[in-house]
């Protein structure tokens, strides 16, 4: 028996006749619209401008509010923009209880400078040597590291300072800065920047060529690793900048109190001391001026770091 096969022909549009009766081409069908796409990129930009503002509205009110006397704060919509009085609000600032609050700046930046550069090199050092390096249980030393990125800094800022308190480090620059010293999740980026950043026969050429161990991580590694070490220590800088409660638990003399906490204070008072209220708002926008200087002068770097890995 036979068998046929029936080829369909696909449709095509009749011919069209102009006025005159001569065939005219036909028009092609018409382009269905993709309302999916478009509608998801509406409801993505629709939620990305609704975090945008939630973002920006505080910082919006902190600059308003900074330009504003004590009367015009309380008398004026809170986005409203009253009488300038934003030098004169400073000038107040810097010149309160003897000029505190420029001290308690200088301590925010020697916490944050020292702590965050010591910090980061010692995390830096320590990822090179577990990505580097085969000793005796590696992986679970570095298993312990992980656990204590999922430690709370709060948790354990009771032990810290029954340490501090047996070594007599209370209420000192010390108390702060020691623990500032470790930072397991810098550990962490920096074994992977170094997975990433230092191939392993670039030091075996340099140990060939008779260079020590802290030679060639110094000159060979450190120089290679110079995005992820600036990416480690933006991280580190904004960590100890806003480091409040291991300062609230370590110090007790307001010299040594670093902006946040010395703020802090200030606004336990605002009821005592109305006149302080306006300074806590100035000083808010002052403590967030080197946290920007930071982020912009170091963002070629810190781009670079943050994309590292994702293109081989």
């Amino acid at each position: 028996m036979s068998t046929q096969t029936a080829h369909r022909e696909a449709p095509t549009a009749a011919p069209r006749r102009d006025g005159t009766g001569r065939r005219t081409a036909p028009r092609p069908p018409a382009r269905r619209i993709r309302t999916g796409g478009l509608t998801s990129r509406v409801a993505v930009n629709a939620v990305l401008a609704v975090v945008a503002v939630y973002t920006l509205m505080p910082l919006t009110w902190l600059l308003i509010a900074s330009t504003k006397s004590y009367r015009d704060l309380f008398a004026t919509n809170p986005f409203s923009v009253g009488d300038f009085h934003l030098l004169t609000n400073l000038n107040a600032l810097l010149e309160y209880n003897d000029g505190v609050f420029v001290r308690w700046m200088l301590n925010s930046l020697l916490y944050t400078v020292v702590a965050s550069l010591l910090s980061t090199l010692i995390s830096v050092a320590c990822g090179y040597a577990f990505d580097k390096y085969a000793f005796r249980g590696r992986e679970k030393w570095f298993g312990v590291v992980l656990v204590g990125v999922l430690i709370p800094s709060t948790v354990v800022q009771l032990p810290l300072y029954l340490m501090a308190s047996e070594l007599g480090l209370v209420n000192t620059y010390w108390a702060v800065l020691i623990p500032s010293l470790v930072n397991p999740f810098g550990v962490y980026l920096a074994r992977v920047f170094s997975e990433g950043y230092v191939p392993g026969e670039v030091l075996e050429a340099a140990r060939v060529d008779g260079a020590g161990e802290v030679r060639t991580f110094v000159t060979v590694a450190l120089p290679m690793l110079a995005p992820g070490f600036v990416t480690i220590f933006l991280f580190t800088f904004t960590a100890s900048w806003n480091n409040f409660y291991g300062a609230l638990m370590m110090l007790n003399d307001d010299r040594l109190y670093p902006v946040n906490l010395g703020l802090f204070m200030w606004n336990q008072n605002v009821y005592q001391q109305p006149e302080l209220y306006p300074m806590v708002i100035i000083g808010s926008l002052v403590a967030v001026v080197p946290l920007i200087v930071a982020f912009l002068c170091l963002q070629r770097f810190w781009r670079s770091g943050l994309t590292a890995g994702a293109v081989k």
